[in-house]
């Protein structure tokens, strides 16, 4: 399921609908943030296509699977393309994150990066 894409691999990247829209990508994408120190992660349960973003994806899907090819084609020409259970992955989501300590809310990651470090002093003796 996942060998086609590097989206699976890689946490910069949405999560594609049909393609990585499992409760279960969502559980090993956030522990396999959490195992390499994660401190964040804001995701999208979906994919944003321009015209000719479109064209290649949907080309690349269509070699993958006919089946999940024509599932993209119900979303026409929509530049956004959410997964259509991207509530329940959301819900997932914040689950994982609250067991490994991950920050996901937009206001708490800007939050954390601002807090200016802390400084201990340190003892010569």
């Amino acid at each position: 399921r996942h060998s086609w894409c590097p989206t699976y691999r890689r946490s910069g990247r949405p999560a594609l609908p049909f393609l990585e829209d499992r409760e279960e990508d969502i559980k090993i994408l956030v522990k396999l943030c959490a195992e390499k120190g994660a401190k964040f992660i804001y995701p999208y349960f979906g994919v944003t296509l321009r015209d000719r973003q479109r064209e290649y994806f949907l080309a690349k899907v269509r070699e993958y699977s006919q089946d999940i090819w024509k599932q993209y084609l119900d979303y026409e020409e929509d530049y956004s393309c959410l997964c259509p259970n991207h509530r329940t992955l959301w819900a997932v989501f914040e689950q994982e994150c609250r067991k490994y300590g991950i920050l996901w809310k937009m206001k708490d990651i800007i939050q954390a990066y601002q807090k200016p470090y802390e400084m201990q002093q340190l003892s010569l003796l």
